[in-house]
């Protein structure tokens, strides 16, 4: 009996550790088929345009889906090497550029703009923290009807600059939160002027290239760009080619382009403290209050919000003819990304509820 007893714990061991093997894989199926469903509801025409889809966890992909074509004209499927444009997901590079340069003592994010366009109206009174969080009271040069006036040509940031400069400002700097594609457009012109390069070299040296983001680019029609997922409109009588536009409008607020891969490695960078070190990254992460003490959730360039109590890092993108979407929760290592080439489909839900779908898992 003694024997019996001595080795039944031992037994119990050996089929709770077999048990766990087969388990692990069991679970890692059924969360690839529920993320399956969950993408399949949304992007559900395999030949038309779809999306890309890269889940990681501590880093690693641990699921990545091809939904679609990549080229319609060609009949080309899409694949995990297609590169999209990323729209206002852009926003995350200005925002940590600036902040590169401020580790490095070139500016302060306290800086009023006037000490770098020195006739910009207002310019003492509003910061670059104002425009880093949409609280600077400037109106967004989407919102003008003479956009379109100015949508196809070659534009220099000044000439951006001075484009929505003298719009009156919607409200005070501090005052409110709202959302402000000129804001990004001026700190990437604040960062030319600081760093005498031009924006597209900088993100390239200090960024791409530091964290061997290889398949990112600054956008371009005109430019070759292998693998790249041409963007598409649905229309009543089914999708047509984007609208064609001058990615030096939306400039520094969203003419990047990239891959899922490559996104992965951005986020692995800024956790990595590649880019700049953990104090100064925190800034990018940090909820801040208005000037009635009311507390916002946007850092610079990043929405900070809270899923399943659970704090989050989010930002979407459109223009025309992509979407994008990605979240990343810090306390778990999740990320979640999903670049879309038809503006008629959104990522943003699906992604969200993909995230809240491997948190729970």
């Amino acid at each position: 009996m003694k024997g019996i007893h001595y080795k039944l714990p031992h037994l119990y061991v050996t089929f709770f550790i077999i048990f766990s093997n087969l388990a692990y894989p069991v679970a890692a199926q059924d969360l690839e088929s529920k993320i399956d469903s969950l993408l399949l509801h949304v992007f559900n025409d395999k030949n038309g345009p779809g999306g890309e889809f890269l889940v990681a966890k501590g880093g690693k992909p641990i699921y990545q889906k091809s939904l679609g074509k990549a080229n319609l004209e060609l009949d080309v499927n899409l694949t995990s090497e297609n590169v999209f444009q990323i729209g206002s997901m852009t926003k995350q590079f200005t925002a940590i550029s600036i902040l590169i340069l401020e580790e490095k003592g070139k500016l302060n994010v306290n800086d009023p703009v006037s000490k770098y366009v020195s006739d910009y109206p207002m310019g003492s009174k509003i910061t670059l923290h104002h425009l880093l969080t949409h609280t600077s009271g400037i109106k967004s040069f989407t919102k003008m009807k003479s956009l379109w006036g100015i949508a196809k040509k070659e534009m220099t940031p000044k000439m951006m600059v001075d484009f929505f400069k003298n719009e009156p400002v919607e409200f005070l700097p501090g005052e409110k939160f709202a959302y402000n594609n000129s804001g990004y457009v001026l700190l990437g012109y604040i960062i030319e002027i600081v760093s005498g390069e031009s924006y597209e070299d900088f993100i390239q040296k200090n960024i791409f290239d530091i964290a061997g983001m290889t398949t990112s680019y600054y956008s371009s029609d005109r430019k070759i760009i292998p693998k790249r997922a041409y963007g598409y409109h649905k229309k009543k009588n089914g999708y047509v080619n984007k609208t064609q536009i001058s990615y030096s409008i939306p400039f520094s607020s969203g003419s990047i382009m990239s891959t899922v891969n490559d996104m992965l490695k951005w986020q692995n960078a800024l956790n990595k403290n590649l880019l700049i070190n953990s104090k100064t990254s925190e800034k990018a992460f940090t909820k801040y209050k208005l000037n009635n003490d009311e507390e916002f959730n946007y850092g610079y360039g990043w929405h900070l919000k809270e899923m399943h109590n659970n704090q989050t890092r989010q930002h979407g993108g459109s223009i025309f003819g992509y979407k994008s979407m990605g979240v990343y929760i810090p306390s778990k290592d999740i990320y979640v990304i999903g670049l879309s080439n038809c503006d008629c489909n959104s990522p943003t839900q699906v992604i969200k509820d993909i995230a809240l779908l491997t948190l729970k898992n």
